[in-house]
């Protein structure tokens, strides 16, 4: 990737999680993109107390609306 399209895509990414940030009423997060696999993982604080189904049904309609195109995102507590 160039410079340009480097910076842009960090910066699609990090929308990404200030928005799930936002949707799941959390403090914190960060992000980690593993290149080979194309996974997107992304850390959130306030997930361990959510089951798998409401972290799905409130991701569900963020993760619709994204620009992105990954193999896969996988939404982990912070820790």
């Amino acid at each position: 990737m160039i410079p340009d399209d480097l910076s842009n895509f960090e910066n699609d990414i990090t929308e990404l999680v200030e928005k799930l940030k936002k949707t799941f009423n959390s403090q914190k997060a960060r992000w980690f993109h593993h290149e080979q696999t194309d996974t997107l993982y992304v850390e959130i604080s306030g997930l361990e107390a959510m089951s798998d189904d409401i972290i799905a049904d409130k991701a569900g309609p963020v993760l619709d609306e994204l620009d992105l195109d990954f193999e896969e995102i996988v939404l982990l507590p912070y820790s």
